[in-house]
This record gives structure tokens, C-alpha cells and sequence, in this order.
């Protein structure tokens, strides 16, 4: 007697075409618990022993509530090396999907550490890739939460296959769609390159991240050092700059990711949200009590943020990094901009190696996005030293001017006191394309200090007088009060206005208002070169 080929019977021996709805949907749930324990409730309390969360806790927290849809949760891998064909791995080690954060639509993906170490295959990556493509094609920002312990070594080139596809998918989507990545966890070798190519990477205290561990360093170079040290968040934001926020644990990781894409449109296409703000634009008097009586004293641009964007409320990035440097995102009467900012306090403000990559990376991902950009100024020039010059601080520097030369975004430039030479110009100086510059009765815009350049200007009159240093000083005075105010370049119409202090916020919400429907056209061509 033949036997009928979809009459099958299940493990426990009933015939599979007697089973009602019910028996179907309960095999359904059955599957999908197994699938949500991932590697299983032992695991998960080591995770939250270690103060991680699990993957898909993160999932949850991330997204608005009910708004997780997941996709390929029974994803299998397809390998049979070393053993692999026995192994059945929870969906494959990473939770993929789209939901809602504040109401608009994100694709992500989650890798479990519970999983087999969260390690990556070839069917893992795939997943990966499917949630980036779909972030492209709905033009929505992609989240990638890492916490894995690399490629899935017994899967051998089709792991590497798999990471060389979401590096890929990384570039086609860069300056599309908004790409965040979330280091939860372990991160290392190759798997450490898809953050690098996103736009801002949120590294937890727990996790490191590095292309090569302490071990292999030991046996190469015979340096010693830690995991921590080498690839905690501390040092890849203070010392490398690879990372852009550090978060005290996953929760925290969460709300910054939050916060950041509140800023954020969900693609180039698109606006960035605005937010309601109905309070009146009033003067801050506390802005003209704010730089030291010293035009050479040190003071916190912080200060000066804080008191001109919505509720002093700032998320700046890579606070840690070029710290002379500060960039970060902000409200204008519910406006988002992006504020690139000299710190007097770390180093004059002056523009070195690390501080120009950190400020042009930042105006040309505002550009990308549709994002105005706000430039505070206090620059003495560039740094000098022979390490700068060997380092390529020319190069270096040049990106500033490139990226802020590139921009098509309203540019709004405000010199608050320096803004000397070359560092003037890379500083948004009108030149660039900027849109408006206000200085403050405090700016002064020269070639280079009073100081230098009355010793050079005045060199044979100082050397023939009878008191050098009387006449010196006579001198730097005249120079001063000639070049080193913005009245000079206000008459060269290079300043579009000289302001109160206090009223530079009212000044910024105009502004950006008339800059609302900007439209600025460049020569087509396939890219620009920028200075690497």
C-alpha cells in the first residue's frame, strides 16, 4: 500500500493531516518560545549577570511598545563542518526587524551573545543585510546592536562573505539613511569595521571593542596591555575617536540612541523633526557677562551653547575626543541644528589634527542629513609643532575647509572673539559659502594676533625707536584697533552684522527661519576628493 507523501506523522506518531488549527498554532507558539529563549534562561541570567541585557530585552527597550514586527526569526544555518549539522541556533544569533521609535519606522538588528556568542555566519549576516536593504528601500534609520564574539569561525569564508556583504550594505546606505551602532558587547577583528562605517557608534562600559586583542598584541609586539585598556570606551573615544557616546550600561545606550535620532530625519530625503516651541524669543543677558575681561583668558563655549539653543539642552559628541573641538546636536526654536564649536578651555580652541577630522566628519553628516549648522568661532589659528606638520596637519586642516566648502545645508557662522588666519577661514568663514556671520563687539579677525603681527608689520620703526618696548606696545595698539576689531571686515561686507551678545539667539532662530527654503546648486560630478 502506497503512502500518501503529505500524510506524514510527527515525532510523537499522529498523523500530521488529522491535526486541527489549534494543534498547528500551539507547534506555532511552541517554536516561537523556543526561539525567544534564544540560548536559553541559564544564558540570559549570565548576560544580566555581567549587567547586559539580552538581545531581545534591548529590542524591547529600544522600541515603542507593540511596535516590533520580527522578521526570519526561524532562520536556520546551513553549515555541516566540525560538528555544526547537530547544532540548532536560536535565529541564528541575531533578532532582526523594524518598529517604531517615537512613532517613526527603524530597521534593526540584534545579535545574542547567548547564541553560540552571538557569533556571526553566513545566514546571521544575511539577516543583517536583509533589514539594511530594507532601511534603504523604506528610507528609514538602521540600528545595529553588536555583542558577538566574531565570525563564526567553523562557517570559514562564508562568515568573512557574509561581513564583506554588511560592510558593503554599510557604504550603500551612508549619507541615505541614518546608521547607529549600539557596542553591547564584545566586538572584535573584522566585526569592528561595520561600526566604523556607520555615523555614530554608542559603545557601553562593558563592551570592547578592537581589530586585535591583548593576546595577539603580546605575541607581535610584546606589549602588555589590558582588554579594558585597549579597547574600553574610553579608549576608543579619548585616544582613537572611533566612538562617539559612551553609555553607562545597555539602558543608557538606549536613551541615547533615542535622543539622538530625535534630531535626526529618517533619510536624506526628508527634514529633520521639528519640535513645537511657542515660548518668546527673549534677550540673555547672561551672554554678555560671559568672556573674561583677558581676551587671552580661558572660558567654557559650553556656557555659550547652553544659553542659546532650547532649554540649554545640548547632545554633544565625542565630548572626550579633540576636546578643543566640540560638535553636537541642538534645538533653535525647535529647530535641530548641528553646533560646531572652539573650546577655549582645552588648549586656546586652537585647530590641530584630531580636531579638524572630528569637526569635518560632523558638517558633512549635517550636510547629508539636512541639518543647519551653527559655528561659534574663538580660534587663535592652527597648531604648530613639528609633530602637526609630520602628523599632516595640512591635509588635515583641509577637510575643514572642504567639508564646510561643500555644504549646502544654511551655514550660520558667529565669531565670538578670535578668529585668526587660515583657522578663521576653516571656521565658516564667509568665503566658504556661509549663509550669515555675526561677530560680537568683542571679535577680532586678522591674519594673526595683534602681538605677531605688529612685530612684523612695524619691525624697523620698533627697532629704531628709543623705548623698543614703549613703542611695541604703541603699535600692537594701533594694529588692534585697526585689523583686530570686526569693523574692518564688517565694511568689507565679509561680517553681515555686529551683535549684543544677548541677542545672538533671537539672531540664530531668524536666521535659520529666512534660511528655511535654501536652495543651492553645485557642478555635477560623480564625488568631491576630499583630503584624506
Amino acid at each position: 500500500m502506497k503512502t500518501d507523501p503529505d500524510n506524514k506523522t510527527n515525532s510523537k506518531g499522529s498523523n500530521r493531516a488529522s491535526r486541527t488549527m489549534a494543534d498547528h498554532i500551539n507547534e506555532l507558539n511552541r517554536r516561537r518560545d523556543e526561539v525567544a529563549l534564544g540560548g536559553g534562561a541559564g544564558r540570559i541570567k549570565k548576560q544580566h549577570e555581567r549587567g547586559k541585557l539580552s538581545a531581545r530585552e534591548r529590542v524591547g527597550l529600544l522600541l515603542d511598545q507593540g511596535s516590533f514586527q520580527e522578521q526570519y526569526a526561524f532562520a536556520k544555518h546551513r553549515c555541516n563542518h566540525f560538528g555544526m549539522d547537530k547544532k540548532d541556533l536560536a535565529a541564528d544569533g541575531v533578532v532582526t526587524g523594524c518598529g517604531a521609535i517615537d512613532g517613526r519606522l527603524v530597521h534593526i538588528a540584534s545579535q545574542d551573545f547567548t547564541v553560540a556568542g552571538g557569533a556571526a555566519g553566513e545566514i546571521h549576516c544575511d539577516k543583517i543585510v536583509k533589514m539594511m536593504e530594507s532601511s534603504l528601500k523604506t528610507g528609514s534609520p538602521f540600528v545595529f546592536v553588536n555583542d558577538s564574539g566574531g565570525a563564526r569561525i567553523q562557517e570559514g569564508i562564508g562568515s568573512l562573505s557574509g561581513y564583506g556583504r554588511i560592510f558593503f550594505n554599510n557604504v550603500n546606505l551612508s549619507g541615505v539613511v541614518p546608521q547607529i551602532s549600539m557596542i553591547c558587547g564584545p566586538c572584535a577583528g573584522g566585526a569592528a569595521y561595520s561600526p566604523a562605517l556607520t555615523d555614530f557608534i554608542i559603545q557601553t562600559r562593558h563592551a570592547q571593542m578592537f581589530i586585535t586583542g591583548p593576546s595577539v598584541i603580546r605575541q607581535v609586539t610584546g606589549e602588555e596591555v589590558t582588554a579594558e585598556d585597549l579597547g574600553g570606551p574610553q579608549a576608543q573615544m579619548g585616544y582613537s575617536g572611533v566612538v562617539h557616546f559612551i553609555a553607562d550600561d545597555d539602558a543608557h545606550a538606549v536613551r541615547i540612541c533615542k535622543k539622538l535620532l530625535s534630531f535626526l530625519p529618517s533619510n536624506n530625503m526628508a527634514d529633520p523633526p521639528i519640535k513645537p516651541y511657542k515660548r518668546t524669543i527673549s534677550l540673555n543677558e547672561k551672554l554678555n557677562d560671559i568672556l573674561p575681561e583677558n581676551p587671552r583668558g580661558g572660558f567654557d563655549m559650553h556656557d555659550i551653547i547652553t544659553g542659546l539653543v532650547d532649554y540649554a539642552d545640548f547632545l554633544e559628541v565625542q565630548s572626550t575626543f579633540a576636546p578643543n573641538m566640540i560638535v553636537g546636536f541642538a534645538r533653535i526654536v525647535g529647530r535641530p541644528v548641528g553646533i560646531v564649536a572652539n573650546n577655549p578651555m582645552h588648549n586656546a580652541g586652537v585647530l590641530d589634527i584630531d580636531s579638524s577630522d572630528k569637526a569635518s566628519r560632523f558638517v558633512r553628516f549635517c550636510n547629508a542629513f539636512n541639518i543647519p549648522l551653527v559655528t561659534l568661532v574663538d580660534v587663535p589659528g592652527f597648531m604648530p609643532g613639528v609633530e602637526q606638520e609630520y602628523g599632516g596637519i595640512i591635509r588635515h586642516g583641509a577637510k575643514m575647509l572642504f567639508a564646510y566648502s561643500s555644504a549646502t545645508v544654511p551655514k550660520i557662522t558667529i565669531i565670538c572673539r578670535k578668529a585668526y588666519g587660515g583657522a578663521y577661514l576653516a571656521m565658516c568663514g564667509k568665503d566658504l559659502g556661509t549663509d550669515r556671520v555675526a561677530a560680537w563687539p568683542t571679535a577680532e579677525i586678522a591674519v594673526m594676533g595683534a602681538e605677531g603681527a605688529a612685530s612684523i608689520v612695524f619691525r624697523k620703526e620698533i627697532e629704531a625707536a628709543d623705548d623698543k618696548e614703549a613703542k611695541r606696545k604703541e603699535l600692537i595698539e594701533e594694529y588692534r584697533n585697526t585689523f583686530s576689531t570686526p569693523y574692518m571686515a564688517a565694511s568689507r561686507s565679509m561680517i553681515d552684522d555686529i551683535i549684543e551678545p544677548a541677542e545672538t539667539r533671537r539672531y540664530l532662530a531668524m536666521a535659520l527661519e529666512s534660511l528655511t527654503t535654501k536652495r543651492e546648486l553645485r557642478p555635477e560630478k560623480k564625488h568631491g576628493l576630499i583630503p584624506l
